[in-house]
């Protein structure tokens, strides 16, 4: 078994993501595909406390306010995922479950204090107009808005807009010697779930889902007959990192892989009937060898996916133990424009598992899982993981599972320490990457396009030693000190990230991920395996 080495080096990483990814996952966990209006009730102590509080307390109050803390007080003492959302929040929290939101479509970084085009969204209006990567927005409806100290959210609030409306911009193009100017009318954007799908190998496919949204099946249907008229035989699913969404979305899902009859996930709540999902005689890839990846961040939807494929041995899991979501969130929305999303039921996989871990220490102990197991092990060692024989079940082949706290994977990988360094992490905090990534394509993009495609970019570029010392020098340049032991250490890492960004500028996901799955273990194992049963 992997020992456990040099854990301290992760402990900034986990934390973040343990409390990014609590909120996320707080916020996009489970949900039945239903918006109710809430009870009316008449005046109880809670309104009577607020009038006085109002009427007689020692300063002006806001009573909204007062209201909104009041809910959200209670909501939170309740389990981490009941919670309340202010009017101003639902619509930015709902986009990523209906899929879309309204504006001119395109994906934004700002460099030098300018808005740089990433890439325009495909079929958006930015795209139907001509913008291209690598366009500079220099004004916004005639008014400068390059070197002027923009932000993520100014953009976002001159550029987004209610569909129908019209925006101006005026952009720099390199080649160009006047600003372009372009009239956009804002529409719907759809937000993507389907990461990136491509051929692993020949025969094996991989498809990457960050959320179940309304759109989630649609879009992995449509990726995975693209990918089985390439010759796919055999599907590796990636649900790292995916905090969950609708479950209606994650039962369509798993119905694709299972026999007529066979049940994907029951719920059961004090207020709700005990209702079973079970699978139809929809299944186009029933037969397809299937591999799905988990990890710590694999929350809710995520794990009612690979609770049903293992349960029905099914499929191979791989991975680590998932988060442990198991509650499940209905929305009531109030005329106000808010809403609360009140847990009313658990969900139970094929066996009789209910996955959910103890919340009983309040949300931030519950969130900060993620650093317990690091500290003791579990994210590098199998042996560092003990379930109680409650939690032990069989699936009707014989395998053993558990509940109570995540899905564990059949086939556990341990998080990869190789090449690590802290240099490594300070130039992913400081977005020393993302910044000279940019740069490279940008002044470059003539002569990488000549690869014609990420496939032959991938097999043919490489980050030499002058390369190599250009971005050593840049991030020095940009904060980040040389150092000697961790430039040598983390090389092959240091290189095959620069790469992958290079390529993502270019090419989007499709070019990342291919070349950063070079150095992924649990990619690797996945392929041994699907191998291994070949050969079988």
């Amino acid at each position: 078994m992997t020992q456990n080495k040099r854990p301290y080096i992760y402990f900034p990483i986990i934390v973040a993501l343990a409390m990014i990814g609590g909120i996320f996952m707080g916020r996009s966990g489970l949900y039945v595909g239903k918006f109710i209006s809430p009870p009316s009730g008449h005046q109880n102590k809670l309104e009577t406390v607020i009038q006085y509080i109002e009427k007689e307390y020692v300063d002006t109050v806001l009573r909204d306010e007062l209201v909104d803390i009041a809910i959200q007080n209670v909501l939170q003492d309740l389990d981490p995922h009941s919670y309340y959302i202010t009017a101003k929040e639902l619509a930015a929290l709902n986009e990523p479950l209906e899929g879309n939101f309204e504006g001119i479509g395109i994906e934004f970084s700002i460099q030098n204090d300018t808005v740089v085009v990433v890439s325009p969204v495909s079929g958006g209006p930015s795209e139907m107009l001509g913008i291209l990567s690598g366009d500079r927005i220099v004004k916004v409806d005639n008014k400068l808005v390059a070197g002027t100290g923009i932000t993520n959210k100014d953009v976002m609030n001159l550029l987004r807009g209610k569909g129908g409306t019209e925006v101006k911009v005026s952009i720099f193009r390199r080649g160009e010697s006047k600003l372009l100017d372009f009239t956009i009318e804002r529409d719907k954007i759809p937000i993507y779930s389907i990461d990136v799908a491509y051929m692993l190998t020949a025969e094996t496919g991989y498809i990457k889902i960050s959320r179940f949204s309304k759109k989630t099946y649609d879009e992995f249907i449509e990726s995975a007959e693209k990918l089985a008229g390439k010759g796919m035989k055999k599907l590796v699913i990636d649900l790292r990192n995916n905090g969950g969404g609708y479950l209606d979305a994650a039962t369509d899902l798993a119905d694709e892989f299972l026999e007529k009859g066979k049940l994907i996930v029951y719920t059961e709540g004090k207020a709700r009937a005990k209702k079973m999902h079970t699978a139809t005689s929809k299944g186009d890839f029933e037969t397809t060898e299937l591999v799905v990846l988990i990890d710590e961040g694999s929350a809710s939807a995520s794990e009612i996916i690979a609770g049903a494929i293992q349960d029905n041995d099914r499929g191979t899991i791989v991975g680590r133990r998932s988060f442990g979501k198991g509650l499940v969130q209905e929305q009531s929305e109030w005329p106000d424009g808010s809403a609360i999303r009140l847990t009313i039921a658990r969900y139970y996989t094929p066996t009789g598992r209910c996955i959910q871990k103890p919340y009983n220490n309040g949300s931030r102990q519950y969130y900060l899982e993620y650093y317990k197991r690091l500290e003791r092990g579990e994210l590098q060692s199998i042996d560092s993981i003990d379930f109680p024989d409650s939690l032990k079940y069989k699936t009707p082949g014989g395998k053993t599972v558990y509940g109570g706290g995540g899905i564990m994977p059949d086939v556990f990988v341990p998080i990869d320490t190789s090449g690590r360094s802290a240099y490594l992490s300070h130039l992913g905090y400081e977005g020393v990457f993302r910044n000279f990534s940019f740069d490279y394509a940008d002044q470059n993009r003539q002569k990488l396009e000549r690869y014609h495609s990420s496939e032959n970019f991938n097999q043919s570029f490489s980050v030499d030693d002058d390369l190599y010392e250009k971005f050593i020098a840049f991030a020095e340049e940009n904060g980040v000190k040389r150092n000697n032991y961790g430039i040598s250490t983390s090389e092959s890492r240091i290189k095959t990230r620069l790469k992958a960004n290079i390529a993502r500028y270019i090419w989007n996901n499709n070019g990342y991920f291919p070349v950063i799955h070079q150095q992924d273990n649990m990619i690797k194992r996945s392929l041994e395996l699907l191998e291994i049963k070949k050969g079988a």
